[in-house]
């Protein structure tokens, strides 16, 4: 719905915008389209081979608070699942993608979660009852096709290669009618299972890591930037003074070696078996990814997304206390404490060496990410859109706020390709 966000990935994608003003819009291939989706007329498209989507998350996501502030499909909102169940109808793809919070499946007690599997699975008799909860009237948009889920698990995508802790729960599901036998069925749900567990390469042990997207090379190649960045905490615990500093210094200061691969180890707590092959599949990915050789400081991109933000003086002497993998509780009790801050991603500092945490789309101080080294604090948005995956090519549009919710609202491209190549695997099957 929102312009700018289209107007991004029209102009990346070669395609056409629609900007909707309020009346119902018929869809047209080679577009994308600014529109409430209960607007959208999908008859024109024909069938497709897939259809990917996700309704907006707020209603079923535990950020949100305790059970009873998360309604679900209760209110309006939870109900827009119901405009991507229409689409199927519409265009009885042989598959889709469905890509949720992981908050979804608790929602409601599990009810939602539980609905909307079953909506899919018995679309030919459950869709009288959702055209109701969507307000469309008659036999709406055609004769509804039955779906096997094939997949719905919440997948971890570090362990697809994302230098990132971002989980997402996902279904996928292959139209009924082209089920051959429970010998395929189960065949499908094998294939995504390892792909998307991430078993068919080694990032669930050994994660790739801000230090290796942000300089542009694989980890036993950064021995002088890890020691570098790590140098310039020296002593921090005797400037903030506290006995959590204190601690910091005896439980991870003083076990540092300032090798980059034998901290690394330590840090992910990984074996050192299958190291090497584990780096090779760190630098395959970063040449997959564009990364390669390039360090982000490298770049210089006309949508300002390199241009180092401006933080306040507060906010940078905060920072300077605060060393990597810390929070805003590490200088609780000290002139550079955060009042009334109660959530650990307040002022959250990268480890060079662990994948981020999740990059959020919106949010107020203290939630920007920063960035591991002392000299550094408010990530540029390229950092953050390489925390993402995004390949630099990709050129962002609107303001600095907007660019960070487009960011932190997007899928990893990275986890979608891998999510994409196991679902070809199985849509050839089916042909």
């Amino acid at each position: 719905m929102l312009p700018h966000a289209v107007e991004t990935y029209a102009e990346n994608f070669k395609l056409d915008p629609v900007f909707c003003t309020g009346k119902r819009t018929v869809a047209k291939p080679g577009t994308v389209m600014a529109c409430d989706v209960s607007l959208i007329d999908f008859s024109e498209l024909g069938e497709a081979d897939v259809v990917i989507g996700g309704p907006p998350c707020q209603d079923f996501s535990i950020v949100r608070g305790p059970s009873w502030d998360r309604r679900g499909i209760e209110v309006v909102r939870g109900r827009l699942y119901a405009h991507f169940v229409r689409a199927l109808v519409a265009l009885k793809p042989k598959a889709f993608v469905f890509e949720n919070v992981p908050g979804l499946v608790s929602a409601n007690g599990g009810l939602a979660y539980k609905i909307i599997l079953d909506d899919f699975q018995r679309l030919n008799i459950r869709w009288d009852e959702v055209k109701k909860a969507i307000g469309i009237g008659g036999n709406g948009a055609g004769r509804a096709e039955g779906y096997e889920v094939v997949y719905s698990d919440v997948a971890d995508f570090s362990a697809l290669g994302v230098p990132q802790r971002r989980k997402r729960l996902l279904v996928v599901g292959v139209r009924r009618d082209l089920v051959r036998s429970i010998e395929d069925l189960w065949r499908m749900k094998a294939a995504l299972q390892e792909a998307l567990s991430g078993r068919r390469w080694l990032f669930r042990h050994f994660p790739l890591t801000p230090l290796e997207v942000f300089e542009g090379d694989r980890l036993d190649k950064l021995h002088h930037a890890y020691r570098e960045v790590m140098e310039e905490w020296r002593g921090v615990w005797e400037e903030v003074g506290t006995p959590r500093a204190w601690e910091w210094k005896r439980e991870v200061w003083d076990r540092l070696t300032f090798d980059v691969v034998e901290d690394y180890l330590l840090a992910n707590k990984a074996p050192r078996s299958g190291l090497d092959e584990a780096l090779k599949q760190h630098e395959e990915v970063l040449r997959e990814l564009g990364y390669l050789g390039v360090p982000v400081s490298s770049l210089r991109l006309p949508d300002g997304t390199t241009d180092v933000p401006q933080d306040e003086k507060s906010v940078l002497e905060r920072m300077r206390r605060i060393p990597p993998g810390e929070n805003h509780e590490f200088v609780r009790g000290t002139k550079w404490e955060v009042e009334g801050k109660g959530i650990s991603l307040v002022y959250r500092r990268l480890h060079p060496l662990k994948p981020s945490y999740t990059i959020v789309a919106y949010g107020g101080g203290g939630t920007h990410g920063y960035h591991y080294r002392r000299s550094r604090a408010t990530l540029t948005l390229r950092e953050r859109a390489r925390l993402q995956t995004f390949p630099d090519s990709f050129i962002f549009s609107g303001t600095a706020s907007r660019i960070r919710a487009q960011i932190g609202e997007a899928v990893p491209p990275l986890a979608s390709k891998r999510l994409a190549e196991a679902l070809a695997v199985v849509l050839k099957e089916l042909v």
